[in-house]
């Protein structure tokens, strides 16, 4: 018999290790390093699969003599989702899929091949039971759902056999957590499990070509639970952001080997599940915020897509010793910056003042350009003085108070002008090269704070 090995595992990043040690040498966390225990291979073995491996003719090819080949995708029926997989789903990869608790993932996986009936799906549930799904299926939609098999399983064997028996064209796991192998001595969720189960199903889906989805937990950081290790596995790692008390929804790329990491796709939750919105814009903007003071409108980009946000601000006195910065869907840190520049470039006084931003609809964007907007409606609700209406703009801003240029900036200029603005305050330096005959909408370019905000307040 052969004898087992223990190595330790961190659980952070997926360094190994001989011995325990408390302090990852790597990432530099403490106490993170879980034992597991890897199966010996008797001296048989080896030997047969060195003859196996030396037999085989695996010769080195040069780049330009591997054939050209087209890879074949799933249509999802979904245009959000294709987008973001990089166009649909690639026969035999493995797509991990996250987000918070209650965010809606196994809602938006089950209506998503509720609505593939030319394929067969098994989906596999550890965390609900079969009437349960049944529930959610018959709330999203009323069709008929021949082709969707469910089974609540956790153990790994069981599934492996299931789709033997079966042959589903793609497999779903919910949730990776939840599944554990009799291999490994270890309760489920664990390191050890997570990772022998995760790459048992790696082989499964290179081998038989089949697709798998796995639906993984968000740790109280906000990053996938399990070992680093698990991303690294898999070939696609897609994450469902937002906020519960919102409606909408930004499912992001982090890691795609078959397409862009760019692209972002955005959902409208509702009764009957998630709505694909197709122009972000029109439904993030306020109707009528005419006499509105604190409300700037900024053209942004996530990802790959622009959009038009409303930045929302609210200045006024402290009412205690300690003034409060507050900002709900934006850097406070960069809110912070912000602030010290309009108070020493441009000479506003904010220090005895409270301050609270917010991005409307419950997105957070991480997009520079947005600092021109942010500067602009704390200044508007500082004076009591509203932005026109028909007003856009887009900058970042530096410490000395200069209006750096942004990249897109013919992307932004469109969408602003798709939906009916006429003035847009871009930075000076994006001017070079801009091709501004094509746009009908009256571009004014800056290069410090000051220009922007006597552009808009006079």
């Amino acid at each position: 018999m052969a004898k087992s090995k223990t190595v330790y595992v961190c659980s952070n990043c997926g360094q190994e290790s001989i011995k325990w040690v408390g302090k990852c040498a790597v990432c530099g966390q403490w106490n993170t390093y879980k034992e597991l225990r890897i199966a010996g291979t008797t001296e048989n073995s080896r030997n047969s699969a060195f003859s196996q491996e030396r037999n085989q003719e695996n010769q080195p090819l040069r780049l330009k003599n591997i054939p050209d080949r087209e890879m074949p995708r799933y249509d999802m029926n979904d245009t959000e989702l294709n987008r973001v997989l990089g166009g649909g789903l690639v026969p035999g990869s493995i797509v991990l899929l996250g987000g918070e608790p209650g965010i809606g993932k196994s809602t938006l996986v089950m209506q998503t091949f509720l609505s593939m009936t030319d394929r067969k799906i098994l989906y596999v549930s550890g965390e609900e039971s079969m009437y349960q799904l049944k529930m959610r299926a018959d709330r999203i939609s009323s069709s008929p759902n021949d082709h969707l098999l469910i089974m609540c399983e956790t153990h790994l064997e069981n599934i492996l056999l299931q789709t033997k028996a079966v042959q589903p064209e793609i497999v779903v796991i919910d949730s990776i957590q939840t599944i554990s192998t009799e291999t490994v001595d270890s309760s489920p969720g664990s390191v050890t499990q997570v990772r022998e189960c995760a790459s048992t199903l790696l082989r499964y889906a290179k081998t038989s070509g089949v697709p798998v989805i796995l639906i993984g937990h968000i740790n109280k950081e906000g990053t996938l639970a399990g070992p680093k290790i698990l991303e690294h596995i898999v070939d696609t790692v897609i994450q469902f952001e937002g906020d519960q008390h919102y409606m909408y929804r930004i499912l992001r790329s982090i890691k795609n080997r078959f397409g862009s990491t760019a692209e972002l796709g955005i959902y409208e939750m509702q009764q009957n599940g998630l709505r694909q919105v197709s122009n972000p814009s029109e439904r993030l903007l306020t109707d009528d915020h005419e006499g509105l003071s604190g409300i700037a409108i900024s053209s942004a980009i996530e990802g790959a897509r622009s959009f038009l946000l409303e930045t929302q601000a609210l200045v006024s006195t402290a009412a205690y010793g300690t003034p409060q910065r507050s900002a709900t869907g934006f850097d406070q840190r960069r809110l912070n910056m912000l602030l010290a520049v309009l108070e020493k470039r441009v000479g506003f006084k904010l220090i005895q003042k409270d301050v609270f931003i917010n991005i409307a609809g419950g997105l957070r964007v991480t997009d520079l350009a947005m600092d021109l907007s942010i500067i602009a409606a704390v200044l508007s609700s500082n004076v009591d003085t509203p932005v026109e209406n028909g007003w856009c703009m887009a900058g970042e801003v530096g410490l000395s108070g200069e209006v750096r240029p942004v990249g897109r900036i013919e992307q932004r200029i469109g969408e602003a002008e798709k939906l009916g603005f006429v003035n847009m305050i871009i930075p000076s330096s994006n001017m070079n090269g801009l091709a501004t005959g094509k746009f009908k909408i009256r571009l004014h370019p800056v290069r410090k704070v000051e220009e922007a905000l006597r552009l808009l307040f006079g």
